[in-house]
């Protein structure tokens, strides 16, 4: 055990010499490596990061949501539903919720308005994007426009922190009475029905049941809305990979042309290593020590930059293709959340074929006659 641990320390020992003998070419390779392992783990790790978020920030969502549909199209629904859903049994709670979407032409935003009951009239709560957009601090007045036109003036009572950025960049809070007159929302409709149920393993069965009393109903689970979630996070991300896909494919082009044979030079060394005495399986174990420490390094350097750009920079390289919002981006910092298949399948994916790629070469070069290796 002794002995051969002594000879793969000798062994790392001499790689190591051998890639500072040429150390341009393997650190610009290991430039052009690390570039591409920081561009997908970065991708990886934000999309990761995001999809975490998102399924936090929907745990207190409610169990299930029940819009109207007419035409196909989200309708206001009437209120008087939610008593003849809330004699389902199973149902616990229904409870009418309004909100809608307003524009602002001055910024070019859509601001999603929504109720709270402890919200006073005539004043309103609004996220950090909007705060910021708009230069607006606690006690200066917000214009809208009602349904007729009319512009109306609401104070702002508080600018949600900055923690609350990722779900409230573009939310407007005001009281219901104020939200109704500003859209002219009937008094007995609301725009859906949030349900809680007592068991979550009937949430289908109660779904089922909606739409057989009320058949122009939709049902919303809340595990569908995480589902739609974690599609977009991936579609995006997704998007990403293709626009980098040149950059990859560029890559595997030259792990390809490195597979493919050795330079005049490494021949000339791998000859003269068999004509010392060193074995085939010695020739093998130097370069793959050799793909083993510019693969692990790019490998390395790559997750620990797009580790820190990710979570201390905020992704700032495509965090708007990424967020979603197309102008009140929000500002944050994620949690760190890195979940170990996805290193798992980057190492795969970077590392080993990389590895591979450099012994194939090597091992038929190693099979010539020494005299051989050294003349061609």
């Amino acid at each position: 055990m002794k002995r051969s641990l002594e000879r793969h320390r000798n062994i790392i020992d001499f790689a190591l010499s051998s890639l500072l003998r040429r150390k341009g070419k393997n650190v610009s390779l290991l430039v052009i490596y690390t570039l591409i392992v920081f561009l997908v783990a970065a991708i990886m790790f934000f999309t990761h990061a995001l999809k975490r978020e998102a399924s936090l920030i929907l745990r207190d969502a409610p169990d299930m949501v029940v819009q109207r549909l007419v035409a196909g199209r989200h309708d206001p629904i009437p209120i008087d539903y939610g008593k003849r859903i809330a004699g389902i049994r199973g149902v616990s709670a229904v409870r009418p919720r309004v909100w809608g979407y307003y524009y602002e032409p001055v910024v070019g935003a859509n601001y999603t308005m929504m109720t709270s009951d402890s919200q006073a009239p005539g004043t309103v709560t609004i996220g950090s994007g909007v705060a910021r957009t708009l230069r607006l601090t606690e006690g200066d007045f917000m214009p809208f426009r009602n349904y007729s036109g009319v512009p109306t003036l609401f104070q702002v009572q508080k600018v949600m922190p900055y923690e609350s950025e990722l779900v409230a960049a573009d939310l407007v809070v005001m009281a219901e009475s104020d939200l109704r007159e500003l859209f002219n929302f009937p008094p007995d409709r609301a725009t859906d029905l949030a349900l809680t149920v007592r068991n979550p393993r009937e949430l289908t069965t109660i779904a089922s049941k909606i739409v057989q009393l009320l058949p122009d109903t939709r049902p919303i689970l809340k595990s569908e809305i995480l589902r739609t979630y974690d599609s977009i996070f991936d579609w995006r991300g997704g998007m990403m990979i293709v626009m980098l896909s040149i950059a990859v494919l560029s890559f595997v082009i030259f792990a390809w042309d490195k597979a493919t044979g050795l330079s005049a030079e490494e021949r000339k060394e791998i000859g003269i290593l068999k004509s010392l005495g060193w074995e085939t399986a010695d020739v093998l174990l130097l370069k793959f020590w050799e793909g083993t420490v510019i693969s692990l390094s790019a490998f390395l350097v790559g997750v620990i930059l797009a580790y820190g750009h990710v979570f201390f920079f905020s992704a700032s390289l495509f965090e708007h293709a990424l967020k979603g919002w197309a102008v009140l981006y929000p500002k944050f910092k994620l949690v760190p959340a890195i979940d170990g298949g996805q290193l798992a399948v980057l190492f795969f994916l970077t590392v080993v074929p990389y590895t591979v790629a450099t012994i194939i070469p090597s091992w038929r070069a190693a099979t010539l006659d020494p005299d051989a290796a050294m003349r061609s």
